[in-house]
């Protein structure tokens, strides 16, 4: 295994290699799980389209209540109490929705498909977050560079799997019953970071000892540092400006689908097919482009690249605004998203501290992603409603996508200034 892996990743000792491998299992786990709820998520928002800005309102508000709370809980615990315990708050959580199916009468079945779809947002994002905070304070900067390509791998593969279970199980089993099939790869990542957590010290600086120890600070602290950094409001503006990109495509996605497929579980399977189609995409830029990219051209560069394919996709949607070319245009960008933008945006956080990691990064991942989200909803909505179609809408997000580009590379050239500064190396 070792041999095999070591001719797609440049490793550096057995330590470090099992130290990938584990954290590749974290993440196949993870997106195991989320690729199994995502499709059943994506459905209900084709079903209540009409108030899908009201439901990313009420996630934004969720997110925050949730966010100080999960930093009170990290500034009370060490990661290795803390991590499994968001995994297996979720578990519970999926416990409970599936009851609420099984046994709650038909006509219930609208709120608890809203509650659910505001449930699956916050966790998407929250378990992707602590996985990827918790990534960055196990390899340093230079590792990062080599190593979270083939990390995002175990993502990605774990995503083909969820969608594939979805997609084949969708219109023979009952919804409720998928629920309960996303918490045992949730468990088993669990697993997975208390190995890590047992092995791995913190960062750029090993401190002996420091990954037993409680995040310092409290749970307000995390948000005020995103406020005293240009570093980190960089970030928050480069999140913002990639919610933005997502959202629109996103609502026009669920007006389309919802046009052109009537049967709740035809649209659930599409839903899933795409996924699939996104995942091996994905799967093939994190083997062989990512880190390729990262080397040889610059973190800057890796996370402009998207945004500029995604400029040019709103262009070719604005032009032909049909369900064939959105499904293209999704497929690319968020392939993209996942294996070239989501690594080098993930290497942004390895030259920062733990309390940054593990409390401004939950902030900005979620908070500020639902509020990015929040805001470009009812952007989407006010544009439809003053009478702009769909290729409308996608020629304005053009050139803020363009914007994007721009501000993706000011960030990576700067994580790279700090990684010298603080003398790390490749």
């Amino acid at each position: 295994m070792k041999n095999l892996v070591g001719k797609l990743v440049d490793l550096r000792g057995d330590d470090e290699f099992k130290g990938l491998m584990w954290g590749t299992a974290y993440g196949f786990f993870i997106m195991f799980s989320y690729y199994i709820l995502r499709a059943v998520r994506d459905e209900i928002s084709s079903a209540d389209r009409g108030n899908l800005q009201i439901l990313w309102t009420a996630v934004f508000f969720v997110m925050l209540v949730a966010v100080p709370l999960y930093s009170w809980v990290a500034s009370r615990w060490s990661r290795a109490i803390f991590v499994p315990l968001a995994n297996r708050f979720f578990i519970a959580c999926l416990v409970g929705f599936w009851l609420c199916l099984a046994f709650l009468p038909e006509t219930a079945r609208p709120w608890i498909d809203r509650v659910f779809y505001v449930w699956t947002s916050v966790f998407a994002l929250f378990v992707v977050t602590v996985f990827w905070g918790f990534m960055a304070d196990c390899f340093s900067s230079g590792q990062a560079k080599r190593l979270f390509a083939f990390i995002a791998v175990g993502s990605s593969a774990g995503g083909m799997l969820g969608s594939t279970v979805t997609a084949t199980l969708a219109e023979f089993l009952p919804t409720f019953t998928l629920l309960l099939i996303a918490c045992i790869p949730l468990e088993l990542a669990s697993w997975c970071a208390r190995v890590l957590n047992r092995n791995f010290e913190t960062g750029n600086v090993h401190i002996a000892g420091e990954s037993g120890r409680a995040i310092s600070g409290n749970a307000w602290t995390g948000m005020k540092a995103v406020f005293a950094s240009r570093y980190l409001m960089g970030i928050a503006a480069f999140i913002l400006l990639m919610t933005f990109a997502s959202t629109m495509l996103y609502f026009q996605q669920a007006h389309l689908v919802a046009d052109a497929f009537s049967d709740r579980g035809v649209r659930t399977a599409f839903f899933a097919k795409v996924d699939l189609a996104v995942n091996i995409l994905t799967l093939i830029f994190q083997l062989y482009l990512t880190a390729r990219v990262v080397k040889w051209l610059g973190v800057g560069i890796t996370l402009a690249a998207i945004p500029l394919v995604t400029a040019l996709g709103f262009l070719s949607l604005g032009l032909y605004p049909t369900l064939a070319i959105l499904v293209v245009v999704q497929v690319i960008y968020r392939a993209g998203r996942y294996g070239l933008t989501k690594p080098a945006r993930e290497m942004l956080w390895t030259v920062l501290g733990r309390e940054e990691k593990y409390k401004s990064k939950p902030f900005l991942d979620a908070a500020v992603y639902r509020g990015g989200d929040l805001v470009s909803g009812w952007i989407y909505t006010g544009l439809a409603a003053a009478g702009l179609t769909v290729g409308a809408i996608a020629l304005v997000a053009a050139p803020i996508a363009g914007l994007w580009a721009i501000l993706g590379f000011k960030l990576g050239h700067r994580e790279e200034l700090m990684a010298k500064e603080q003398g790390e190396t490749e």
